[in-house]
C-alpha cells in the first residue's frame, strides 16, 4: 500500500515543482523588466530610432533644415561609391588605425609588463601610465598641438629639429598618431595589467624549477596566458581608430590638415551633413561606415570562434 500511494503522489509532486520554478522565473523575469526597462528606453531613444532616422534619410535629398525632402531611392549610394574624397577620407582612418593599432598594443604590453614586476613605487607607476586617459579629448589635443607648434613647443626644442608637425602633410598623420597613443594607452594598459595580475604564480615557478629563463617564460606562458586579451584589445583599438575624430580636429583647429591629409571619415560625415547641409547624402556615407565597422566587427567574433573550435579540438 505504501508503495502505490508513492507511486501515485510522485508525478503530482515533481508537477507541483516543475510550475514552481517555472513561476519564480517568470516573476524575476518581471521584476527583472522594470530594472532593464529605463536602458531599453534610453537605448531605443538613443541608438536605435537614429539609426532607423539615418536609414530612411539615406534614401532622400534630405537637409539640414528637414524641409523638402524627397525620395531619391539608391542616388546617395552611388554617388558615395564614386566619391573620391570620401574614399580619401576612408584611406586616412585605415591609414591611422594601421599605425595606431600594433603600436598601442605593443606599448601597452610593454608598460604592463614594467609596471608588473617593478618592486617600488607600483602605484605611482601605474597611475602615471593610466592618467593620461582621464583627460578629455579637447585637453590632450591642445597640449599636444602646443608640443608640436614648429616655434614655441617643446618637442622641437628638446630634439633641436625644426620639424612642421602640423603643416606639413608628411607629418600631420604621424602627429595624431603620436598623441593618439599618448592619450589612449592607458586603457589598454589596465587590461593587460590586470590580465597579467590573474596569471597563477606556480606556472612561473615550475618554469623556474625546469630552468627556463625570463624571456623562455614570457614566450611560453606569459604570452600564450594573455591571447585572449591581446584579442579584445585589439579589436577595441581597431573599432576606435576607425571612428578616430576629436584629436584631429582639435590638433589641426578643426580643419582637414595640410593637403586634407588627416580628414577622417568621421570628420567628412559631419563636413557633408552639417557644413554643406546635405543630410541626406551624410547618412548615406555613415550608413557605409556603420556597415564596414561591423563588418570588422563580426569578421574579429568568426576568427575568435575558429580559433577556440580549433583550440577544442
Amino acid at each position: 500500500m505504501t508503495t502505490s500511494a508513492q507511486t501515485v503522489f510522485a508525478p503530482a509532486r515533481a508537477t507541483t515543482a516543475a510550475d514552481s520554478a517555472t513561476l519564480r522565473r517568470k516573476q524575476g523575469f518581471q521584476h527583472g523588466g522594470w530594472f532593464v526597462a529605463p536602458f531599453l528606453v534610453l537605448f531605443t531613444l538613443f541608438v536605435i530610432w537614429p539609426l532607423l532616422r539615418g536609414v530612411y534619410l539615406s534614401f532622400t535629398d534630405a537637409n539640414i533644415s528637414g524641409d523638402g525632402a524627397s525620395f531619391v531611392g539608391l542616388d546617395n549610394y552611388r554617388e558615395a561609391l564614386d566619391d573620391p574624397l570620401m574614399w580619401d577620407a576612408l584611406g586616412h582612418s585605415a591609414y591611422f588605425t594601421l599605425l595606431v593599432v600594433p603600436c598601442i598594443t605593443v606599448l601597452a604590453f610593454l608598460l604592463a609588463m614594467l609596471a608588473h614586476h617593478i618592486e617600488r613605487g607600483k602605484w605611482l607607476w601605474r597611475l602615471c601610465f593610466f592618467a593620461p586617459f582621464l583627460l578629455p579629448s579637447t585637453v590632450a589635443g591642445n597640449l599636444w598641438q602646443w608640443l608640436f607648434n614648429p616655434g614655441t613647443g617643446m618637442i622641437n626644442h628638446v630634439f633641436g629639429i625644426e620639424t612642421p608637425w602640423l603643416t606639413d602633410k608628411s607629418y600631420a598623420m604621424l602627429a595624431i598618431v603620436i598623441t593618439t597613443l599618448w592619450w589612449t594607452v592607458g586603457f589598454s594598459f589596465l587590461l593587460y595589467l590586470a590580465a597579467l595580475q590573474s596569471i597563477p604564480d606556480h606556472l612561473y615557478e615550475a618554469a623556474k624549477l625546469d630552468g627556463a629563463n625570463a624571456w623562455h617564460r614570457m614566450v611560453h606562458i606569459t604570452l600564450p596566458m594573455l591571447r585572449n586579451i591581446t584579442g579584445l584589445v585589439i579589436a577595441l583599438q581597431i573599432l576606435a581608430s576607425l571612428q578616430v575624430f576629436d584629436q584631429a580636429v582639435v590638433m589641426l583647429d578643426f580643419g582637414p590638415g595640410p593637403e586634407n591629409a588627416t580628414r577622417t571619415f568621421v570628420q567628412y560625415t559631419l563636413e557633408e551633413g552639417f557644413t554643406s547641409y546635405r543630410v541626406g547624402y551624410a547618412s548615406a556615407i555613415s550608413i557605409i561606415f556603420f556597415v564596414l565597422i561591423a563588418a570588422v566587427a563580426l569578421a574579429r567574433m568568426w576568427l575568435l570562434r575558429n580559433r577556440e573550435e580549433g583550440a577544442a579540438r
